[in-house]
């Protein structure tokens, strides 16, 4: 894991010229979600001022290992082969680049700055732990030409958890959500010559519920303008909301999130998709 960034240089990362990573440089940061990103993220991201890397609760004890199966029951399926994801074939675009990565143990994380608003509070991240998963960013064919708007990435991680916790996650979301319905965070900024302490407003809502799977839920997030605590200046651009599909098929968890300019019914629509998908891979079988 890489060292947290200042807040500086988060706003400095966040107003500047844009650097479009490389494969390689890629594939070293595809371990967890928020690092595989490639799109810049907003100046209201930074102004937590607190790197939403490190956020989820250290795990107390090894992850639960799902009990055998009885002899007259079916197969229990435990990898989670690529036929499980989202393939190419399912965006509308076509696809360049499709970079994947497995994990053991990994914490089902549903939306960084959430987190970060969570122990702000005092309160732990609230993720659940996975006993295993995979994940997968895809990009689309002229990745230049689409990226330069900050567009076109498609991201999923599918988790495999115990049956509770895979029903849990989805009942408690909530109550997960609840403390940070609306949350200011603070930071100081620097924007060419012009310092101050910043301030930002972050909503989270769960907007839909129940369209695909055995349960899923489609989790927003927006953020005001950030201004000049002082002054009441606007600090660079204000923010683009940002929606999150969770979806669930047996005792697998998917988190799906699209580009910058893909809609809430776009998203909805991949999460069917993934649910279908996720069918080969599930326990109990679709």
């Amino acid at each position: 894991m890489r060292d947290d960034p200042t807040f500086v240089e988060q706003i400095q990362r966040d107003l500047g010229d844009v650097r479009w990573l490389g494969p390689e440089e890629i594939r070293s940061r595809a371990r967890r979600r928020g690092q595989r990103r490639i799109v810049v993220a907003t100046v209201v991201l930074a102004l937590a001022g607190v790197s939403a890397v490190a956020v989820a609760a250290p795990r107390k004890s090894p992850p639960p290992v799902p009990p055998a199966a009885a002899p007259s029951a079916a197969p229990t399926r435990h990898e989670i082969a690529t036929e499980a994801l989202l393939q190419p074939a399912d965006l509308p675009q076509q696809v360049d680049v499709q970079l994947s990565q497995s994990g053991l143990g990994e914490p089902v994380l549903l939306d960084h700055m959430l987190a970060v608003c969570r122990k702000s509070q005092g309160r732990s991240a609230g993720w659940q732990y996975s006993i295993l998963s995979r994940s997968q960013t895809l990009v689309p064919r002229r990745a230049a030409a689409i990226l330069a708007e900050s567009d076109g990435l498609v991201t999923q991680d599918v988790f495999r958890l115990t049956p509770d916790a895979s029903v849990q996650l989805l009942a408690n979301l909530d109550d997960t959500v609840a403390p940070c319905a609306e949350w200011t965070s603070t930071g100081e900024y620097k924007v060419g010559g012009a310092t101050g302490t910043g301030s930002a407003t972050h909503r989270w809502t769960v907007v839909e519920r129940d369209f695909a799977g055995d349960g899923a839920a489609l989790l927003r997030h927006t953020g005001s303008q950030p201004v000049d605590r002082k002054t009441g200046e606007p600090i660079g651009a204000a923010p683009r909301p940002t929606t999150t599909a969770v979806v669930r098929v047996g005792d697998l968890i998917t988190v799906l999130s699209q580009g910058q300019t893909g809609t809430e019914l776009d998203l909805r629509h991949l999460a069917e998709v993934a649910a279908s998908r996720m069918c080969v891979a599930a326990n109990p079988a679709c």
